[in-house]
C-alpha cells in the first residue's frame, strides 16, 4: 500500500514495535514520524481490511500535513480520505465516517463526535495521535484515548511526539492516559539515527540592557520586593532572599494559598497574602516583558492594567495602579515608548538578518517570539530593511485580539514554502510540527524554560541540511534562568524516559481502568444534556459510565434524566453569579414549571459564602426560598465524578420505573396554557422561545400556524424563507 518511500532502519525497528504494542515514539523532529505512523497504517489495512485508520492532531496545518503525505505515499483513492476540523459540519462529518478510511481530525471535534455518537470507535484498528505531550489533564486527547481503548474491536495506539516533558510524573501521565505499552526513544546520537541528523549549529547572543531600562526595572523591583518582604514577614514566603523567588515558587504558593483557602480557613493573613500574590505576579510579568521584549510590549501591557483598574472591583487592580513604583514605572515606560527606544536585542536581530539575506538571497528564516505585540512589532522594524519580506504567523483569535483563521495560517505556510516571503515571526503556534524544507536560520528572540517548546522550536531548521538557531540573551536578568533551566530540562528529560523505559511494567501495572460493573447493563441509560455542557468533565463521565448522552438544545435545564426529572446543573460559582445578576430566580421557576421532579446541583469544593462579595444572608435566603417556596431540593456535589454518578444513578431509577424512551419535548406537568402553547411552538425548528411569541400572536392559534403556507409564515418579522420553508417540510411530511 506503499509507494515512492523507503523506511530508514530507525523507523523499521520501531514499526516492529509498534505492530505488537501501544507505543510511545520519541524521534528528533524532521526524523519522519508520521511515515512510522504510515508504515503501520498500511500494516494494520491489511490485517484487517475493513477497519478505519484515524490520525488526531492539534492544529489544522498540522492535519493538513498528515493528507500531504498519504496523498504522497499511500496506494488509496483521494475520495477515502477525509479531515475533520472545526469547519466540517457535524453532519457532514458523520456522512463521511460512513464513506471513508482513512481520518485525520483535530481532537476537540472528534470528542463532541463520540459524545453524540456520529462516530463509531468500534471500527477504527489505528489511533495515532501526535503532539503526543499534550495528553495531560482534561486535554481532548485523554478522552479520545480512552474511549477508543474502551470500544474498538482491535485496538492500536501509535503516539508520537519530539520531546514528551522533562518531569517524570508528566511523562507518566502521558504514558496512562494513552494506555502506552511500550516507548521508543532515539536521540539525535543513537547509531541508527546519527546518520540521517543533519547538524544543527547553536548560538548565544548577550546583549546589555541600556541604561533607561536599569532604571524602568528598578522601580519593577522595588514594587515586588516590598510585597515580597510582607509575604515573609507573616511567615507565608520561607526564602531567605526574596530576590531569587522564580515564577514557579509564586505559582505553587498561590496555589497552596487558595487550597487553604477553599478548604474554609477564614484566616485574615490567607486572603490577604492571596491578594498581594495577585499583584506580585501581574508586575513580576511586566518584569519580564521589560527584560526580555522590550517597551511596546510593556507599555501595552502597563496601560492595560490602568484601564482595568477604572472599572475592576478587584482590591489587588487597585492597589497596583496606585502604588508610587507602578506609577513612575509607568511614566518612564510611557517616556520611553514615546521616544521609540528599542531593547538591544531589536537592534541585535536586525543586524542578523540583514546579514542573512545579504549574503543569501535564497535565505529562509523563522523568528520566534512569544508575544503578539512584540512580534508584530518585530515584522514592522524587519520590514525597513532592504531584502526582507517579513510575516506575521500567530494563532486564532483571544479574546479581544485579532487573529489567523486556520485557513490564513495554511495559505501563509504554503506561501513561505514556496518563498514568496523570507521571514517568518512566529509565535507558539509555529513550534509544533510544521514541516517547512530549508529553514536557514531559527532565531529565538527569548530563551523558553520549557523543554518542550526548546527542542520544538529548535527542530524548525536542520530538516534536510545543516541548520542554525541564534537564541538572544538580555544579560542579567530572567533570560539567563531560562536558558540553563531549558538546558537542564531537556537532559532530565532524556534521561527520565531512559530510566521509564526500564520501569514501564512497573508503572503501567494499573493503567487499565476497573470496570464499572455497577452501571454495566444491556439497555444504556438515555441522558439528555444541553449542546452548552459538551465540553464538561460530568458528560464524559457519563459516558465512561455506559449513558447515551443525547446533545441538543435545553430551554429548560441541564440533563433531563426522564419525563419527570429535570436537572440545573452549576458550579459553586456560577451559582452565587446567577444570584447576583438574576439568572437563578427565573431558571427556578421555568424548572419548576416544566418538571415534576425538578433538581438543582451545585458542584464544588468551594465555600459559597467566600466566592464573591455577597452577604451570607442573600445566599442562605435564596437556597431557602428556592427548597421552602418551589419545593425544589438543592444537591451538593464535590467532583465532577459525583455528580455523574449522582445523574446516572437518579437516570436509571427513573428509567426503570417509568419509560426509557422519553424525549426533551414530552409531556410536562404544566398547566399554564399559555406556557404551553409557545412551549410546543418553540420545538418547531429555528423558533425556539424568542421566535415562538410573535408567531403566535400573529396567527393567535397553534391550528392556525400549523395550517399557514409559507407566504404566510414569512410575513411574521424573524421568520425568513429557509426558516419558513423547513417549518412547513416538518409539518407536512409523513411519519416514518
Amino acid at each position: 500500500m506503499i509507494k515512492d518511500f523507503e523506511p530508514r532502519l530507525y523507523q523499521q525497528t520501531i514499526f516492529a514495535t509498534a505492530v505488537k504494542y501501544n507505543t510511545l515514539v520519541v524521534l528528533p523532529t524532521g526524523m519522519g514520524k508520521t511515515n512510522v505512523f504510515l508504515m503501520l497504517a498500511a500494516q494494520r489495512m491489511r490485517q484487517y481490511p475493513s477497519s478505519k485508520i484515524l490520525l488526531i492532531g492539534p492544529t489544522k496545518p498540522l492535519i493538513e500535513q498528515y493528507l500531504l503525505v498519504f496523498t504522497k505515499h499511500f496506494e488509496i483513492d483521494t475520495g477515502k480520505m477525509a479531515v475533520f476540523t472545526g469547519n466540517v459540519h457535524p453532519e457532514k462529518r458523520a456522512e463521511l465516517w460512513k464513506s471513508c478510511t482513512i481520518f485525520f481530525s483535530t481532537p476537540q471535534g472528534l470528542e463532541n463526535d463520540i459524545i453524540s455518537g456520529k462516530i463509531d470507535l468500534r471500527e477504527v484498528s489505528l489511533l495515532g495521535i501526535d503532539e503526543a505531550h499534550r495528553a495531560v489533564g482534561d486535554y481532548a486527547y485523554v478522552f479520545v484515548a480512552k474511549q477508543y481503548m474502551k470500544l474498538a474491536s482491535h485496538p492500536r495506539i501509535l503516539a508520537l511526539t519530539a520531546s514528551p516533558g522533562s518531569e517524570i510524573e508528566k511523562i507518566t501521565e502521558v504514558v496512562k492516559n494513552l494506555h502506552i505499552e511500550e516507548i521508543e526513544v532515539r536521540v539525535d546520537d543513537d547509531p541508527d539515527v546519527k546518520p540521517y541528523v543533519m547538524e544543527v549549529d547553536i548560538k548565544w547572543v548577550y546583549v546589555k540592557l541600556p541604561e533607561s531600562f536599569r532604571e524602568l526595572q528598578k522601580y519593577l523591583k522595588d514594587f515586588l520586593h516590598e510585597r515580597l518582604q510582607k509575604l515573609k514577614k507573616w511567615g507565608i514566603l520561607q526564602r531567605a532572599d526574596t530576590s531569587i523567588v522564580s515564577k514557579k515558587d509564586l505559582l505553587s504558593l498561590q496555589a497552596q494559598l487558595r487550597g487553604r483557602a477553599m478548604q474554609g480557613e477564614k484566616d485574615f493573613v490567607i486572603w490577604n497574602a492571596i491578594s498581594i500574590l495577585a499583584e506580585v505576579m501581574k508586575v513580576y510579568h511586566a518584569l519580564e516583558l521589560l527584560e526580555s521584549q522590550g517597551v511596546v510590549s510593556l507599555y501595552m501591557y502597563l496601560n492595560k492594567l490602568e484601564h482595568e483598574s477604572y472599572s475592576s472591583k478587584i482590591r489587588a487592580m487597585k492597589n497596583i495602579v496606585s502604588d508610587l513604583n507602578f506609577r513612575s514605572a509607568l511614566i518612564k515606560c510611557q517616556s520611553l515608548y514615546d521616544k521609540k527606544v528599542k531593547h538591544p536585542k531589536l537592534e541585535s536581530l536586525k543586524e542578523m538578518v540583514s546579514k542573512e539575506i545579504t549574503e543569501s538571497k535564497e535565505a529562509k528564516i523563522i523568528i520566534f517570539n512569544q508575544y503578539r505585540d512584540n512580534a508584530a512589532d518585530i515584522v514592522e522594524n524587519l520590514n525597513f530593511i532592504e531584502g526582507v519580506k517579513a510575516r506575521l504567523f500567530i494563532g486564532q483569535t483571544k479574546k479581544n485580539d485579532k487573529g489567523m483563521s486556520q485557513k490564513q495560517q495554511k495559505e501563509m505556510l504554503d506561501s513561505f514554502r514556496v518563498s514568496e516571503f523570507n521571514v517568518l515571526v512566529a509565535t507558539s503556534i509555529g513550534e509544533e510540527g510544521l514541516d517547512i524544507p530549508k529553514v536557514d536560520l531559527v532565531i529565538f528572540f527569548e530563551p523558553i524554560p520549557s523543554a518542550i517548546r526548546h527542542i520544538q522550536r529548535k527542530g524548525r531548521t536542520g530538516r534536510q541540511d545543516k541548520g542554525r538557531v541564534v537564541i538572544l540573551v538580555a544579560e542579567n536578568t530572567r533570560d539567563v534562568g531560562y536558558k540553563w533551566a531549558a538546558h537542564h530540562k531537556e537532559k532530565q528529560m532524556y534521561s527520565n524516559l531512559k530510566h521509564l523505559k526500564k520501569t514501564l511494567s512497573y508503572v503501567l501495572g494499573s493503567r487499565k481502568d476497573a470496570p464499572l460493573d455497577t452501571f454495566v447493563q444491556e439497555e444504556k441509560i438515555k441522558i439528555f444534556a444541553d449542546y452548552r455542557e459538551k465540553g464538561s468533565g460530568v458528560i464524559k463521565q457519563l459516558i465512561d459510565m455506559g449513558a447515551a448522552i443525547s446533545l441538543s438544545t435545553l430551554e429548560v435545564a441541564d440533563y433531563i434524566l426522564s419525563n419527570r426529572v429535570g436537572v440545573e446543573f452549576k458550579t459553586a460559582e456560577d451559582f452565587v453569579s446567577s444570584i447576583i445578576d438574576g439568572r437563578l430566580m427565573e431558571q427556578v421557576k421555568e424548572l419548576k414549571r416544566s418538571y415534576e421532579r425538578p433538581i438543582i446541583v451545585i458542584e464544588g469544593i468551594e465555600d459559597l459564602y467566600s466566592i464573591r462579595n455577597v452577604h451570607p444572608n442573600a445566599i442562605r435566603g435564596m437556597i431557602a426560598n428556592i427548597i421552602v417556596s418551589y419545593g425544589i431540593p438543592i444537591i451538593q456535589t464535590k467532583t465532577q465524578l459525583e455528580t455523574a454518578s449522582l445523574l446516572y444513578i437518579i437516570a436509571k431509577r427513573e428509567q426503570d420505573e417509568f419509560h426509557k424512551d422519553f424525549m426533551p419535548h414530552a409531556e410536562k406537568r404544566v398547566t399554564d396554557t399559555r406556557w404551553l402553547q409557545e412551549y410546543i411552538i418553540s420545538s418547531l425548528p429555528g423558533i425556539g422561545a424568542t421566535l415562538a411569541k410573535p408567531l403566535l400572536s400573529h396567527f393567535r392559534t397553534i391550528k392556525n400556524i400549523v395550517n399557514a403556507s409559507i407566504e404566510e409564515l414569512m410575513k411574521v418579522e424573524g421568520i425568513g424563507k429557509k426558516k419558513a420553508e423547513e417549518i412547513a417540510r416538518i409539518l407536512d411530511e409523513i411519519y416514518n
